[in-house]
């Protein structure tokens, strides 16, 4: 259920409130706002415990409740997830029908209680591409949390970052080829309003686990300022303590924006 928590496998409580001992070190008024995850190593998790790729993937699904489930904790304003890259179809052909099939069960499991939890689901990229059953799916799922109002949870999917800022610019074209757009009326809320995630705040803190240093062609744009955090666990292990962690090492960041320290 999305309201456990999974510290591990075999242990979870339920979603923590601001007094939970969690929580302890937080430091309440340097929170990020939006927070993206790339959830890497889940084959590497697998094969280190002597499993199948999908076993790693489907314990990946255990380790993202509990991250969602803190993100609703901490209040943070949006959290997006790398779920399946536009690379990702490379991928064996068994592995990529089971994440087909993983996502479409997961989705209707859990659609239900994120609905009751206030959770506003969307998910990102060229959505044409995905089996049809699932589109119809994250359609019911859209519809059915759209007027929620909070946490915005989006799952990017067949997502590139570079395909985005490609289909953002066709679409200035096809308003420009209209005759409704002028050159010096492209700035950067327009872009911004143009991109998948349009509405939400910047991405301020990019997690990744498994060890690579590198955003993999995910929110390019909205990442332009953010913070970033690697790990060397494989995102299976990786636990809200971490992720409190991680929100604790932001907290210490000085974030300048291309500006002077004003102290």
């Amino acid at each position: 259920m999305l309201k456990k928590i999974f510290g591990s496998v075999d242990a979870y409580k339920e979603i923590p409130q601001r007094d939970d001992p969690l929580f302890a070190p937080i430091e309440w008024d340097k929170l990020p706002r939006h927070v993206a995850a790339i959830m890497d190593g889940n084959g590497r998790w697998a094969k280190g415990q002597g499993l199948l790729r999908t076993a790693g993937h489907s314990s990946g699904v255990r380790t993202l409740k509990g991250i969602l489930s803190t993100s609703i904790g901490l209040g943070l304003e949006a959290l997006t997830v790398y779920a399946f890259s536009t690379e990702n179809w490379k991928r064996p052909t068994t592995e990529v029908d089971f994440l087909m099939k993983l996502f479409t069960e997961q989705l209707a499991k859990e659609m239900q209680e994120m609905h009751e939890d206030n959770v506003r689901i969307r998910f990102i990229g060229r959505l044409e591409g995905l089996p049809k059953n699932l589109q119809k799916q994250i359609r019911e799922a859209e519809e059915l949390m759209a007027n929620n109002t909070g946490i915005r949870f989006n799952v990017a999917t067949n997502y590139g970052g570079q395909d985005e800022l490609v289909r953002a610019m066709q679409k200035v074209a096809a308003q420009a080829a209209q005759g409704n757009l002028k050159p010096e009326d492209i700035d950067e809320a327009m872009v911004e309003g143009l991109l998948d995630t349009a509405g939400d705040p910047p991405v301020d803190l990019v997690i990744r686990t498994s060890g690579d240093q590198r955003l993999s062609n995910f929110l390019l744009w909205q990442s332009a300022y953010a913070e970033f955090y690697f790990t060397e666990k494989n995102w299976p292990e990786f636990t809200p303590e971490d992720y409190v962690d991680a929100m604790t090492v932001f907290a210490k960041r000085d974030r300048r924006f291309g500006g002077l320290n004003k102290k």
